[in-house]
């Protein structure tokens, strides 16, 4: 937390920025007071104001509930989870362990679109031109048939080629060394492929 901030303040810091993660807004002036058991919200208000005058929080004028906690910086790139098919991390359940500094527009993705990188570890898809090391981007949505996809299957990580026979789904590898994997109880796709970084030097494509 700022070192600039006195204790007080960083609690009431913490309690409008969880508040306006959860509800949307941040909480009014004797919400906050009550929070803090504070007698008046004449008290709230100095912290607030001082809040505001160290740059850590704004108020929208003329806005009830107008107090926004400070904008977190957008990370330049493209979130990479770590490997597939060794695991598939989401973005709720860890940190990205690196960021791809990548345009989304070079992949014909539309930049609001969720995307996500992983590294991939193995030679299952070669014959589709994926290496090991390289690094995928991917989107979640529905596939469709013959697309590339992360996929969690029975419980286990990996990226195949997601193909349907007689409306049933399976995945298949890009080499023959590997057989077809059909799910026994569970196929859940994580994401579709939309991209591709050559490990060493490349570019996307």
């Amino acid at each position: 937390m700022n070192e600039q901030l006195t204790e007080r303040q960083q609690q009431v810091l913490g309690f409008i920025q969880s508040h306006h993660r959860e509800h949307g807004v941040a909480p009014s002036l004797r919400e906050i007071q009550a929070h803090f058991g504070l007698a008046s919200p004449f008290g709230v208000k100095r912290h607030v104001d001082a809040l505001i005058g160290k740059g850590v929080l704004r108020r929208l004028e003329g806005k009830a509930r107008g107090l926004l906690p400070p904008t977190p910086p957008v990370p330049a790139g493209i979130p990479l989870y770590g490997t597939i098919p060794a695991g598939l991390p989401t973005a709720q359940e860890q940190e990205p362990e690196a960021f791809v500094p990548l345009d989304p527009a070079t992949l014909g993705v539309h930049a609001a679109s969720p995307l996500f990188a992983l590294r991939v570890r193995g030679d299952s898809m070669m014959g589709a031109g994926i290496l090991d090391q390289d690094v995928v981007f991917l989107t979640p949505r529905e596939p469709r048939p013959r697309e590339i996809v992360a996929a969690l299957i029975d419980g286990e990580s990996t990226l195949k080629r997601y193909l349907l026979q007689r409306g049933r789904p399976f995945l298949r590898a890009e080499n023959p060394r590997y057989p077809d994997l059909l799910p026994a109880e569970e196929l859940v796709i994580q994401g579709v492929m939309v991209g591709l970084l050559r490990a060493g030097p490349g570019a996307a494509g």
